[in-house]
């Protein structure tokens, strides 16, 4: 029977069962229609035992050191206790729509610990950095019992802000030396970071490193932080060589002692929500309107027309519409 098979596999993934939790998160990560239903059934089953984990956001531009930086983190915080998930997403690729899926190899040392979780996902279609069921996997992990959730997203740009969506402190990772501090302040994701960390600030490039932390600190002073009562700090490290990353826990837990204290957490996981669900009500009515038979039908003749500019694109949008209310009127 399909609900008791689904209450064994949500009480396995609270058990710790790391099979369990692979099968769980496959399960969301699906798109038949009948996985959908039992993905649904199993996350509400497990939703009162998620909501206990410190939420982390990783982003920054290829080559930065994200998979380095989060590896010496996570080594760091099973050392001192803690059992760790991180959900990463590569990049598909646009023509082929694979996708590489290698940052388990990346972090080689941490896929080896019992108390670590990586999860590799491919980003699809989705933007924001983060897939579509990200939010999903992240509930899974919760009920599986690891108080740490880490999303490393697939990097750096305008549509790279979803993961502060899903996350409780947003972590900017920067290069030394990458533009002055005016050109590297980017309105919308630095507007969202609560810590920027000048990564690989190890050998002839401490200094660079140390100069370009002054120049952000000078520039952040523009730009407003998402967090009530939190300054948001710029310091260095060297994922490499392990220097730092103590220093960015410890700020990572003064943050959450803050949204704490402010009773901001419970509110802003709560907006957090509200957003996830209308974003999924966007992306399933998109999905149930291009699998619609009837439009199907429309779409090669309507996509003609608009490439031709014999029919506007507002048009021809609701040509569309008008062919799916249709048939949603039957």
């Amino acid at each position: 029977m399909a609900t008791e098979s689904t209450e064994a596999l949500a009480q396995a993934v609270r058990d710790g069962d790391r099979r369990a939790l692979a099968r769980a998160i496959t399960l969301v990560e699906s798109t038949r229609p009948d996985h959908r239903a039992a993905a649904s059934e199993l996350l509400e089953r497990l939703m009162p035992h998620t909501g206990k984990s410190v939420r982390l956001g990783i982003s920054g531009a290829p080559g930065v050191g994200k998979s380095t930086f989060i590896e010496a983190l996570g080594n760091h915080l099973i050392d001192a206790g803690h059992r760790v998930a991180i959900l990463a997403v590569d990049p598909s690729s646009a023509i082929s729509g694979g996708s590489i899926l290698g940052d388990k190899t990346r972090m080689e040392t941490l896929s080896r610990r019992d108390e670590a979780y990586i999860r590799p996902s491919p980003a699809g279609t989705t933007l924001g950095g983060v897939t579509r069921r990200s939010r999903e996997t992240l509930l899974l992990c919760e009920a599986a019992g690891f108080d740490v959730v880490i999303v490393e997203t697939v990097g750096v740009g305008q549509s790279e802000t979803k993961v502060a969506d899903m996350t409780d402190m947003f972590v900017l990772l920067l290069l030394p030396g990458g533009g002055d501090q005016l050109q590297g302040i980017k309105r919308g994701i630095t507007e969202l970071a609560d810590l920027i960390l000048i990564n690989k600030a190890d050998d002839d490039l401490e200094s660079l490193a140390m100069q370009s932390a002054s120049e952000y600190r000078s520039a952040l002073q523009l730009l407003h932080p998402r967090t009530a009562g939190w300054k948001v700090e710029v310091h260095t490290c060297s994922a490499r060589d392990n220097i730092g990353i103590d220093n960015a826990w410890d700020i990572m837990e003064r943050h959450q002692s803050a949204l704490i204290a402010g009773d901001e957490l419970t509110s802003r996981r709560a907006e957090q929500a509200r957003k996830w669900m209308w974003s999924e009500v966007q992306d399933s009515l998109m999905s149930d309107l291009k699998a619609d038979p009837d439009v199907q039908n429309y779409i090669p003749g309507l996509e003609a027309a608009v490439s031709s500019g014999e029919l506007p694109t507002g048009k021809a949008a609701e040509q569309l519409f008008e062919i799916y209310h249709k048939r949603s009127e039957k």
